[in-house]
C-alpha cells in the first residue's frame, strides 16, 4: 500500500487498522511499497514517519557515523550501521538508529537472509544525533526503549546545545556539556568520537 503525505516538520503517526496490528511481514511489504519514506514502528503496532533531517543534522550524523565505521574497520569485533538500518526489537517495535554499532558474535545468530532484512536483534549501541524537528523529551524516550529492549550504551547528541546524554542500560543518562570528545564504554570501549565539527556544524 503506497501513500502520500504532505511535506512533515515533525513526525507523523499512522495508524491503519487499530484492530489489526501489521505483522513483520506486513511492515517489511509497507516499508518496501513506499521507499522514499523514513518510517519506524511503535510496539503498540503504530507507524511512525520521520520528515528528512535536514543539512545539518544530516552532516552531523555521517560525522559521527563515519567515524564509528572507522574505528569498527579498526577493532575488527562488529559492524557499524547507518541510519537506514532498521532493528526489530524483543517489544515489537521497529526502530532506526542514526548510527549502531553489532559484535560479530550477534549477527552470526542470523542467517543469509535474514541479514539482508530488518535486523532482528538489538545493537549493542546506538546513536541519535538530535534534528530540529526532534524533542528532547520524545528523544529521551527513544533512548529509553533502545535501553530497555537491552542495548547496552547509547549516545543522544544534542548538537545545538553542546551536550551529550550517556545511556548505560536502564540507568539514569549521565549528561556530558560542551566536552571536545566522548569515549565509548563497555562493548565499544576504545571508540572515541571528537565532538568539534559536531559542535560547529554548517
Amino acid at each position: 500500500m503506497q501513500i502520500a503525505l504532505p511535506d512533515l516538520n515533525a513526525p507523523a503517526t499512522l495508524i491503519l487498522d487499530r484492530d489489526h496490528r501489521l505483522t513483520d511481514e506486513e511492515y517489511l511489504a509497507f516499508c518496501e511499497a513506499n521507499p522514499d519514506l523514513s518510517v519506524e514502528r511503535t510496539r503498540e503496532g503504530e507507524i511512525v514517519i520521520v520528515p528528512p533531517p535536514g543539512g545539518e543534522s544530516d552532516f552531523r550524523t555521517l560525522e559521527a557515523g563515519g567515524i564509528l565505521h572507522e574505528w569498527a574497520k579498526r577493532d575488527g569485533c562488529g559492524k557499524p550501521f547507518g541510519s537506514s538500518a532498521q532493528f526489530l526489537l524483543p517489544d515489537g517495535s521497529g526502530l532506526s538508529p542514526d548510527a549502531a554499532w553489532v559484535s560479530n558474535a550477534r549477527l552470526a545468530t542470523l542467517s543469509k537472509r535474514e541479514r539482508r532484512q530488518f535486523l532482528r536483534l538489538v545493537p549493542e549501541f546506538v546513536i541519535e544525533v538530535m534534528s530540529p524537528s526532534d524533542r528532547l523529551a520524545a528523544s529521551q524516550r527513544k533512548m529509553r526503549l533502545w535501553a530497555a529492549n537491552g542495548v547496552e550504551v547509547g549516545w543522544l547528541i544534542d548538537a545545538d546545545n553542546r551536550c551529550v546524554y550517556v545511556y548505560r542500560g536502564t540507568a539514569e543518562p549521565r549528561l556530558v556539556s560542551d566536552a571536545e570528545s566522548i569515549s565509548g564504554e563497555g562493548p565499544v570501549e576504545g571508540f572515541v568520537l571528537p565532538l568539534e565539527e559536531i559542535w560547529a556544524g554548517l
